[in-house]
């Protein structure tokens, strides 16, 4: 019988440290040590459960147990539901998120990671329960500032696993192709790490199929280098399309408005006004 059939969930509380360690705070334990904490990779619509991975508490001093999800454990790119297990092959308890402290996570932009980079954030689901949001890519353009005026938008990046070099450009693509890539200098910084740039609408409106349409931002820093994504990954906020929202800005007959994905990637969206 699950927690959810005899009385409320078990809450967890969970402290994240700068380094990416997510330590589990569980209640004692009834089952006599033979419990374990499972994270579970949320599948794809349609697609069958293919990820799991287990993590064993300990005992600590006041009475309750810490299971210990480490810096150098790999979690795929998702989002992990997290459950308690009575025992292995029990059924599984959904938890339900306690005090979550991921204050070491809030300036995690201000220092520089390696490849390949590896962020996770705990956070509470629509339903109320206890997820973790992990990314996981071979290099990173983390966005710390998008200023916006009436014809253009401003973007400041850093580079994380990669360095600007000879032939870098910065690429907005078109999503489904439906639209004409746009490409911008970048401004770099002495370090070669930090750059800015600087969107004109008037020219991403012109090439815009159909007056509609989304472009996704990457940067590409060197000639024959892969694109990397633009994004904030880099702090707390598990899902920042629905709190950091920017006006749009009509520029002939087209609303242009630069918003972050359902995965924290930048992106413009075109959309005819009217």
């Amino acid at each position: 019988m699950s927690t959810e059939q005899h009385g409320a969930p078990p809450r967890v509380g969970c402290v994240v440290d700068a380094d990416g360690r997510i330590t589990f705070d569980l209640p004692p334990d009834p089952a006599e040590g033979r419990q374990q904490v499972l994270l579970r990779l949320r599948p794809k619509k349609g697609q069958p459960e293919q990820t799991l991975h287990l993590l064993d508490p300990e005992p600590a001093d006041d009475g309750y147990r810490r299971a210990v999800l480490g810096p150098r454990t790999v979690l795929a790119e998702g989002r992990w539901d997290v459950y308690l297990l009575d025992g292995p092959g029990s059924e599984r308890q959904r938890l339900r998120p306690g005090p979550r402290d991921t204050r070491a996570l809030v300036d995690g932009h201000l220092r520089d990671r390696q490849s390949p980079l590896a962020v996770r954030i705990p956070y509470a689901t629509k339903d109320g329960y206890l997820a973790v949001r992990a990314w996981l890519r071979p290099a990173h353009a983390e966005a710390h500032t998008v200023d916006l005026t009436d014809r253009s938008m401003t973007v400041g990046a850093r580079l994380h696993g990669a360095s600007l070099q000879e032939g870098a450009v910065v690429r907005l693509r078109p999503r489904g192709g439906s639209g004409t890539e746009h490409t911008v200098e970048p401004r770099p910084a002495d370090d070669g790490r930090g750059l800015s740039f600087t969107v004109d609408y008037a020219e991403l409106a012109a090439g815009t199929g159909a007056a509609s349409g989304v472009w996704d931002v990457f940067v590409q820093p060197a000639a024959q280098a892969s694109a990397i994504r633009v994004g904030r990954l880099l702090d707390d906020v598990a899902d920042r399309k629905e709190v950091f929202v920017y006006p749009g800005v009509t520029v002939g007959g087209v609303v242009m408005s630069p918003y972050y994905t359902v995965d924290n990637d930048l992106s413009v969206k075109a959309e005819k006004s009217g």
